[in-house]
């Protein structure tokens, strides 16, 4: 019995013990006034009439009202008996509800100070608690004097996967991969999500900076089993970034800040995880001031296109061109795509980037058209741009508009952006191709999948990513791999294109493999409009 409820009955026996309840009053009040007329009647009954006398002989002899005399007694007695149960059982109920009272408010007040210190989609650590329990572990590590680890994780793609299949997919996915995490590190490690899709992994006890690489390696290898999610299954990955305690930062916001510049190479670079190091620092700020620069120099008209060169190598001649835009800002210069299309991506702004690339490309290649120079012209286009209903209509539009043949326009796409939603992708890219518009996959080797899984799709070409074939000369297995893609393009039916063609040792190599097209500094470096029609003769003295 708790203090509470033993203080509560105490109080109520003392109550009971120290003045009479009102039913025993009203028992007694009753009972004399029974005993009064009784002794009235009998009185009038025997000497016709009521008397002091009268009344006193019938008290003396009338056995049946000494018997009525005790009732005061019985009733009092009844009355307390009756009084102190009910006093017993409300005490009882008001020991129950304020019990119960209390517990429902010491419940409200821990999940009230749960929900300051969790977030309530994924019932992580939020935050605010992530960075106690990270100065709490800075201070542990300061006192014995041994590093620590914080590592950042983004998931790729997660803007497209809620754009384009909903927030309900984007939240069930948020709470599969904190189960995946929370089942990879140590109970002694603290997972937190810190906003959006980002996560942040405090490793307390580490060694040395291998191990923090390998908590990164098996989180990665954790999230590669593809997601089901209602009814899509999706193939997601994760960028982490690593910031070592205390080579990297002292305070718990310069190891934030150092993870997430990590973190960020790591997305670019497209290698899973990375290690900070300072000379990444300086890009840093200048990605937060152009992420917020990059709708208004679409607007001010701020980009401009350059045009790759591909050789078609049966044919010896530059039939086609790749569209590469390029920002011209006004204080950093000109700034390359790979530093601005993700942002574009995190920002939503990347359908209207592509919008801006097509509409613009698509009218440069009208023109060379009408100087009798026929190429045709292939862009990128990102999963946010695949998953919008509008694109078809858009493109078939423009190629209308420009009176351009279907053919003409190849649309390059990466593996990770058709196994966001592959059902999605393939219902899109059948619809294109269907015009005669081709498809050809992009970075090819660097996601996940096999071509044999992509021969489904209506691809007409993958594209080799240049990481295998700018050292394929040195590198034995890079080597290996080039041939066999090829060799299965081919056996699929495909064109096979690479890319990173910087030298004549390598040119004269994938020539020889039965590549189709080749693309590189060697072959072509990015021109402007106007430089594409002298190259065209002057370009091809290298490879006739």
């Amino acid at each position: 019995m708790s203090d509470f409820t033993f203080q509560v009955l105490s109080d109520n026996v003392k109550l009971l013990k120290t003045s009479a309840s009102k039913y025993a009053v009203y028992g007694v009040l009753i009972a004399v006034a029974a005993i009064i007329i009784a002794t009235c009647l009998v009185s009038y009954y025997e000497q016709g009439r009521v008397t002091l006398d009268g009344i006193i002989q019938a008290q003396k002899t009338n056995v049946a009202l000494w018997l009525l005399n005790l009732a005061p007694f019985g009733f009092a007695v009844w009355g307390q008996y009756v009084s102190s149960i009910m006093a017993f059982k409300a005490g009882a109920m008001i020991v129950d509800q304020t019990t119960e009272l209390r517990a429902q408010v010491v419940a409200s007040e821990r999940k009230a100070k749960h929900e300051i210190t969790h977030d309530r989609l994924t019932n992580l650590p939020n935050r605010v608690l992530m960075e106690d329990r990270l100065e709490q572990a800075i201070h542990v590590a300061q006192r014995e004097r041994r590093p620590m680890a914080v590592l950042t994780l983004d998931v790729d793609q997660f803007k497209e996967i809620n754009d384009t299949l909903g927030r309900d997919h984007g939240d069930r996915l948020l709470r599969q991969v904190a189960a995946r995490l929370t089942a990879t590190v140590k109970d002694t490690e603290t997972i937190s999500r810190s906003g959006g899709d980002e996560f942040t992994i405090i490793l307390p006890s580490i060694t040395n900076e291998s191990d923090a690489i390998e908590t990164s390696a098996n989180i990665g290898n954790a999230l590669k089993a593809a997601f089901d999610i209602f009814d899509s299954t999706l193939d997601v990955r994760a960028s982490i970034g690593i910031a070592l305690y205390p080579e990297h930062g002292m305070s718990a916001d310069d190891l934030l800040q150092h993870a997430e510049v990590a973190m960020y190479v790591a997305k670019k670079e497209k290698c899973g995880y990375a290690l900070y190091d300072p000379r990444q620092e300086d890009k840093s700020p200048r990605r937060v001031t152009l992420a917020g620069e990059l709708r208004q120099a679409l607007e001010r008209n701020q980009l401009f296109l350059k045009y790759q060169p591909k050789l078609n190598v049966r044919q010896k001649k530059f039939s086609e061109v790749e569209v590469l835009a390029r920002w011209q800002h006004p204080r950093h210069g000109v700034i390359e795509p790979d530093e601005f299309i993700p942002l574009a991506e995190r920002t939503g702004l990347i359908k209207l980037l592509t919008s801006w690339v097509l509409k613009n490309g698509i009218r440069q290649v009208a023109e060379w058209a009408r100087q009798d120079i026929n190429l045709n012209i292939s862009v990128n286009i990102s999963a946010q741009d695949l998953h919008d209903d509008d694109l078809y209509d858009r493109i078939t539009g423009l190629l209308a508009a420009n009176q351009l043949r279907a053919e003409q326009l190849v649309l390059e796409v990466t593996e990770s952006t058709i196994m966001v939603d592959k059902e999605r992708a393939m219902s899109m890219l059948n619809r294109l191709a269907a015009t005669g518009i081709k498809i050809s996959v992009d970075d090819f080797g660097t996601g996940y999948s096999s071509l044999a899984h992509l021969s489904a799709l209506p691809i007409s070409e993958v594209k080799i990513d240049k990481s295998f074939v700018m050292d394929m000369l040195e590198n034995s297995t890079h080597a290996k791999i080039v041939r066999a893609i090829i060799d299965l393009g081919h056996n699929l039916g495909m064109k096979v294109v690479a890319e990173g063609v910087d030298d004549p040792s390598i040119y004269r190599r994938l020539a020889g493999l039965g590549c189709d097209g080749l693309q590189g500094h060697y072959l072509g470096k990015p021109l402007y409009a106007d430089e594409i029609p002298g190259w065209l003769s002057t370009g091809l003295q290298k490879v006739v």
